[in-house]
């Protein structure tokens, strides 16, 4: 079975009908039928909330929160442990700490990272990552 982690871009790019929103869809497709799993971390996903919310408003953002939930995503708290992955996963790879989370995240469930986002180019060719278009 296949196992991802997306960070903030790759839901981006689903909501959005954006470049690599296809790649996405299959993604949760697959994890519909039961032949992938898909983690996301609840920072990263309050990351998306917060930019729906600051750029569309309050309304359009739990609008957004309500149509996400259902989708066969699995969120993952923030604990005091993935906190302490996190951090040195940005003291390793010079990463955003919140790009860090889902790294850390990818790490612990050995998962591809699903992303549109340049930045994780720092882990180099030997992290599983699944480049969406941008």
């Amino acid at each position: 079975m296949k196992t991802y982690v997306f960070d903030a871009s790759a839901l981006f790019a689903f909501l959005q009908k954006k470049p690599g929103a296809a790649k996405v869809g299959e993604m949760l497709k697959e994890a519909t039928r039961g032949r992938a799993t898909i983690f996301m971390s609840a920072v990263n996903y309050g990351e998306v909330y917060g930019a729906i919310l600051r750029t569309h408003g309050l309304e359009r953002a739990r609008a957004t929160l309500n149509a996400v939930q259902p989708l066969p995503i699995n969120w993952t708290d923030a604990t005091p442990q993935r906190s302490f992955r996190a951090a040195e996963v940005k003291a390793t790879y010079k990463l955003y700490y919140l790009n860090s989370f889902a790294v850390a995240l990818a790490l612990e469930y050995k998962a591809t990272l699903v992303t549109t986002d340049t930045d994780f180019r720092r882990l180099g060719h030997s992290f599983p990552v699944c480049w969406l278009k941008s």
